[in-house]
């Protein structure tokens, strides 16, 4: 069971995806491509992966940027005791009913303020394992999305939860399942390998 604690609340969000807030904390911050869950009661939990991290900006980080010198002081006094505004942007993926998974949009979205918490490696591996890949035809919809970076971002984190549970050959069958999907669409699927090359030998299974 995670018991890692919340990361942030909900801000916005629809059926296909969802905004949260959290403060500027830098060792904290999700990753890109992580995958999040969203508990909405009555056993129902949704899931989603990061695809944009936005850190805003207020009147006092304007002015200090456009100053001649900032000292290192200043800079970590306004990182560490200021709340910077920062926008989750999450990509909907699928969802579970009852610890039941299942790779589908969710059948409602999360309510503003809702908790939303990072999932932890067993969660990862549960969430990718669970049917045929299926939550990745989400990442493939015709949306503004960075697809390639997005995927290889994603697959680079679940393969490392994968190895440490003892399963290091989940993100070739991932690349194969990625493959099937995109060969009528050579573009995107030429964008995707080159985005997923700088990781690739990282997922080769070591003899």
């Amino acid at each position: 069971m995670n018991t890692l604690p919340a990361i942030g609340r909900l801000l916005n969000s629809s059926t296909t995806g969802f905004v949260f807030g959290c403060p500027m904390v830098e060792e904290d911050l999700p990753a890109f491509g992580a995958l999040v869950r969203v508990p909405l009661g009555g056993g129902l939990e949704v899931y989603g992966l990061i695809y944009d991290i936005r850190i805003n900006d207020d009147g006092v980080v304007r002015q200090l940027a456009t100053s001649a010198t900032v000292s290192e002081a200043v800079i970590a006094d306004n990182r560490a005791n200021r709340l910077l505004p920062v926008e989750i942007s999450v990509l909907a993926v699928g969802y579970a009913r009852n610890g039941e998974i299942r790779h589908q949009l969710p059948p409602r979205p999360p309510f503003s303020l809702d908790n939303i918490y990072i999932c932890d490696e067993v969660e990862v591996c549960r969430f990718t394992d669970a049917g045929r890949f299926g939550y990745l035809r989400h990442i493939l919809r015709p949306v503004d999305l960075p697809v390639g970076e997005l995927i290889a971002a994603h697959i680079e984190l679940a393969q490392q939860a994968h190895a440490s549970a003892g399963n290091p050959e989940w993100s070739t069958l991932a690349l194969r399942e990625l493959i099937t999907l995109l060969r009528d669409d050579y573009p995107t699927l030429m964008n995707l390998l080159m985005a997923i090359s700088d990781v690739r030998l990282e997922f080769e299974p070591r003899s």
